[in-house]
């Protein structure tokens, strides 16, 4: 059994971060859009840079997820220019490759994360995102929903025209743009020795904003594992809380792992949770959310997943810092101990 758990979800790597991961008992991180050189894409120095930077301290640098939303954006679309957007990403994988990380998360959601409250009050008092899909369909113009919208990471000037007036970009339209995308990138991933890692649509619906969304049930993953035609280099990057926020809940969460990470194709994990589902969701602490944490993990044991598991969003506690240092804290202590329990059960 090699899961194992990795730090992430920052953006740049700082002594502080490095030392965290260290204190708190990982040996991996994982970085989400880092702030790297270029407007179009990323170049092997670079990343190599935070390559040696992690193994100086000791620690091994999982993963890369996302580039920033600019860089592919008009392939997501279809849009004129997607070929160049194209062609850069793919001298982005191969310099990924060079680098020596092994990993590069994505999503193909054009218009991103969408959320109606990023402070609900959760349990003790702790704030939580929210998505009301009723919110969503009340707004009454394109201003109102923008704020919906994440403020960093540039989303709001990637964003499609579609809520300015635009027409709709359907499901099957969205299916063609993957598939242009994913026959251009995979053979590049294949050669480069980089595993693409897919995530999830959050919040998991038909469609947002005009543009259709293709991973909001288990049915899409498995067309994009047809289209990959067998490629080792396509994979997910599952999100346990977007599955968890998906129609089914917890058998959606319980369908993905065993479908999915029998055959190879669960590069790593999220581990979060919310209550509820679409339409209705509110993030929530590990534990309290609509599926059993230490069912899931015997079940990515189970079923033979040797990846690493992510901290990922997590409520903002009274007096933590902007990047959630002690809701991380507790995640991964949680997460930590579920891994020794299904070590222990497997040794019984």
């Amino acid at each position: 059994m090699n899961i194992r758990i990795a730090v992430g979800q920052f953006n740049e790597l700082t002594e502080e971060k490095l030392r965290f991961a260290a204190q708190i008992g990982v040996g991996g991180i994982q970085m989400n859009t880092p702030k790297l050189p270029g407007e179009a894409r990323w170049e092997a120095d670079d990343l190599r840079g935070l390559v040696t930077k992690t193994e100086a301290a000791g620690l091994k640098l999982e993963a890369i997820e996302n580039v920033p939303v600019h860089f592919y954006n008009k392939a997501m679309l279809g849009l004129p220019g997607r070929d160049e957007q194209i062609e850069n990403y793919c001298a982005t994988i191969k310099n990924v490759g060079a680098a020596g990380i092994p990993v590069l998360g994505y999503h193909f959601m054009p218009n991103s994360v969408w959320r109606t409250d990023r402070s609900a009050p959760g349990r003790g008092g702790a704030g939580n995102t929210q998505f009301r899909m009723s919110d969503v369909e009340q707004a009454k113009d394109a201003e109102e929903l923008r704020k919906f919208l994440p403020t960093s990471l540039g989303h709001q000037s990637a964003m499609p025209l579609i809520l300015d007036g635009g027409t709709e970009i359907s499901e099957e339209q969205m299916w063609g743009n993957y598939t242009y995308f994913m026959d251009a990138v995979l053979p590049i991933a294949e050669a480069a020795g980089v595993k693409l890692a897919l995530h999830p649509d959050d919040p998991p619906v038909p469609m947002l904003g005009g543009v259709a969304r293709l991973f909001y049930r288990p049915e899409g993953f498995m067309r994009a594992l047809e289209i990959s035609k067998g490629s080792p280099a396509w994979g997910l990057d599952l999100c346990l809380g977007c599955c968890s926020e998906m129609t089914g809940g917890k058998d959606a969460v319980r369908q993905m792992i065993e479908y999915f990470a029998p055959k190879g194709r669960i590069f790593y994990v999220h581990f979060r949770d919310v209550q509820g589902t679409v339409p209705d969701f509110i993030e929530c602490f590990i534990g309290e959310g609509n599926y059993d944490p230490g069912e899931v993990m015997i079940l990515l044991a189970k079923h033979g997943f040797d990846g690493f598991l992510l901290d990922d969003h997590v409520p903002q506690m009274d007096g933590d810092t902007p990047w959630n240092h002690r809701g991380r804290a507790h995640a991964i202590g949680y997460m930590q101990g579920l891994i020794r329990m299904a070590e222990y059960l497997k040794a019984a």
